[in-house]
């Protein structure tokens, strides 16, 4: 191989890695819009950090399909709440193509019926790469608990044991 099809491939390569780095980047920033969204109460602005087809599932919470209903969840259930601020940790992105997938926890203080909650959950999310860039495809909450404030997460008696 001569020296010009040796910097063509090394080209190549770091073209191949920026791309990865640009796209895993560009993922990040939408799941830090979608939380600056619901943390702001900015709840139209949801619906266009997912696809037209996407979905998002929250357990017993409820689903939503397309970003018609998306838009009604997310009015019901953020705008529902006098108060909420999520913090999102550890997201992890494997890209393959145009599509992606990502895990991430959330950490979440809330009120729901005058009472301050804690909540601990996780985020599995599927993306699809479209014109306008990176969009949700799918967004999943997995909630580890949902417990009031005034009680911990751990009960009175497993906090004596320690």
């Amino acid at each position: 191989m001569g020296n010009v099809e040796k910097l063509e491939s090394r080209v190549s390569r770091l073209e191949s890695e920026v791309r990865a780095l640009r796209d895993q980047r560009e993922i990040q920033e939408l799941r830090f819009r979608y939380h600056i969204a619901v943390n702001e109460r900015r709840i139209d602005e949801i619906p266009a950090l997912f696809c037209e087809e996407g979905e998002a599932h929250f357990g017993e919470i409820g689903s939503a399909r397309g970003r018609a209903e998306i838009a009604t969840f997310y009015h019901d259930v953020v705008g529902g709440s006098p108060f909420i601020k999520q913090f999102i940790h550890n997201h992890v992105i494997q890209i393959s193509g145009d599509r992606a997938t990502g895990l991430s926890y959330l950490e979440a203080k809330t009120v729901a019926e005058g009472e301050s909650l804690l909540v601990a959950a996780r985020f599995d999310d599927e993306y699809v790469r479209l014109a306008g860039g990176w969009h949700f495809r799918m967004l999943r909450l997995t909630p580890f608990f949902v417990t009031p404030l005034r009680e911990g997460w751990s009960g009175e008696n497993e906090l004596a044991t320690r």
